[in-house]
């Protein structure tokens, strides 16, 4: 029997070469993204979140085998921690009775070299409390200082590493066999980059803060591949 994958941000990027790559492999694939996936989402809202997950029981007859949660922002502003942090942490943990019915349940999720930047260790704390109106808060802050809202990106991706780190091993994920993992690319040829990476510089400010001497920038496909192998039935010990 084939299985179910639920792809977030398949819309763009790594998520859609994700999707395209699952797909191709004769997989069912349940894309989710704000546009251009099968199932409309907005995850930056609570709101949106259960819309997203209800729609994603619908379209899966309530099991999945793995998700890929690709979906993310890097705008300078506060709303980014919504969406790479409660609209990952929120969708994926709602799905988890579905993903137990599955024989072999997988879960990854895109982070960010990033997580390595500076960041806003408040920030990040009151994301990992589950504290999304204090996160918000701080982001703001931050936000009004001008180049200090970039930190609310880096802030997003320790936050949703760190999270990994700390769910993989409970009862609710390792207890239901499922690997949850992360991926954190460095520069890669996305959407969400193209327009920085088409001047010089734009490429020296990008490569100056992520130095890439082993084949410079990725294409969003060499992410995909790995995404697809830390959800397949192979990677039962990996997390």
């Amino acid at each position: 029997m084939t299985r179910t994958y639920v792809v977030t941000g398949a819309g763009s990027g790594i998520g859609q070469a994700t999707a395209e790559l699952l797909r191709e492999r004769g997989y069912t694939v349940v894309g989710v993204d704000l546009k251009g996936a099968d199932i409309a989402a907005d995850l930056s809202t609570p709101e949106g979140r259960k819309q997203a997950v209800a729609d994603t029981l619908e379209a899966t007859g309530g099991k999945v085998d793995a998700i890929v949660a690709a979906a993310g922002v890097s705008a300078p502003k506060a709303f980014t921690v919504s969406v790479n942090f409660f609209g990952v942490t929120e969708f994926v943990d709602a799905l988890v009775p579905a993903l137990a019915k599955s024989d072999a349940p997988r879960v990854a999720v895109v982070s960010s070299m990033a997580s390595l930047q500076q960041n806003s260790p408040e920030q990040v704390e009151a994301m990992l409390a589950g504290d999304e109106a204090k996160a918000l808060e701080i982001g703001r802050a931050l936000e009004a200082q001008g180049p200090a809202g970039y930190l609310n990106y880096p802030s997003s991706k320790r936050a949703i590493s760190r999270w990994i780190r700390k769910v993989g091993i409970t009862e609710r994920y390792a207890g239901n066999h499922i690997p949850v993992n992360a991926v954190a690319p460095g520069t890669v040829i996305t959407n969400m980059t193209r327009e920085l990476l088409s001047t010089e510089a734009g490429r020296k400010m990008a490569d100056d803060n992520v130095p890439m001497p082993l084949n410079y920038h990725s294409e969003a496909i060499v992410i995909a591949r790995l995404l697809a192998w830390l959800t397949s039935e192979e990677n039962t010990h990996l997390t």
